[in-house]
């Protein structure tokens, strides 16, 4: 699905939508275009999944807005986001660059803080790992746009599944990005799932709120002498579906690794159990 972004700003940011629908993916996949106002080239930002009708539709976009593209940005290595690399890359020549090296094609990784500028967009990469170890996020100053991948999500929230998510540095990523909405510098969220989110402080406090009331949940979970984590995922999430029974256990391995690095001592028996 092809669409503009509504709202006066962010002015610079085009939304294509894989059509991959799903519980982890919400509505789908959201492939950002990128472009300074009036530009002929373009940054891609996420090719979506290795689906040969989403690539055509971010072509169609391409033709459609008369742009070129000039970069392909991958915020993380899932497939719902980079499976679409080789094909974008060997349809526009774009050269495409990540944090880590093994999503990247004809160029180097970016770098955390780097500015990149392609005809008039200027961008800043920021690394936010968390969700996973090479996530990163972009700033578009000018519009105060935030490209976060999966490490915000437009409506719930992301999953941080050990041992590639790790909850200490994902918090530490909402809180740098929460700076940078508290300073006025990141106003909009343009997630990798789900709708653009209108106010990022907001949204951030919210997102940081629940992953403390889930911390919390499993502390006391803890301090009940709970140690096995599938009775602990039945106190603190319920009964996930089956789409959700692996990532869930995960998360809460990430929780426990978290708690059991800040010295709870039975968070650590329950990581050993």
């Amino acid at each position: 699905m092809i669409e503009a972004v509504p709202g006066d700003k962010p002015q610079r940011a085009r939304l294509v939508r894989a059509e991959n629908p799903g519980v982890l993916t919400l509505e789908g996949t959201n492939t950002w275009i990128l472009a300074e106002l009036g530009a002929d080239k373009c940054v891609i930002v996420d090719p979506g999944p290795d689906d040969p009708t989403h690539v055509s539709e971010v072509l169609a976009a391409l033709e459609q807005w008369e742009l070129t593209a000039a970069l392909i940005l991958v915020t993380h290595g899932h497939e719902d986001h980079a499976g679409a690399i080789d094909a974008l890359f060997d349809a526009t020549s774009a050269p495409v660059r990540a944090l880590d090296r093994r999503w990247c094609r004809g160029t180097m990784p970016v770098l955390h803080d780097e500015r990149i500028s392609v005809e008039g967009l200027e961008l800043q990469v920021l690394a936010t790992p968390g969700h996973t170890q090479d996530s990163m996020s972009l700033l578009c100053p000018i519009d105060g746009a935030l490209v976060t991948g999966d490490t915000i999500l437009g409506s719930g929230s992301s999953l941080v599944a050990w041992p590639d998510g790790q909850l200490g540095p994902y918090l530490e990523s909402l809180q740098e990005l929460r700076r940078l909405a508290a300073a006025g510098l990141a106003l909009y969220l343009l997630p990798g799932h789900g709708p653009q989110v209108p106010n990022a402080l907001t949204a951030i406090d919210t997102l940081l709120a629940h992953r403390e009331q889930r911390l919390q949940q499993v502390r006391e979970v803890l301090d009940d002498g709970v140690s096995d984590i599938a009775d602990i995922i039945d106190r603190v999430y319920g009964l996930p579906g089956p789409a959700l029974q692996d990532a869930v256990v995960n998360q809460v391995k990430a929780q426990l690794e978290y708690l059991a690095a800040r010295g709870v001592s039975r968070a650590a028996v329950a990581m050993a159990t």
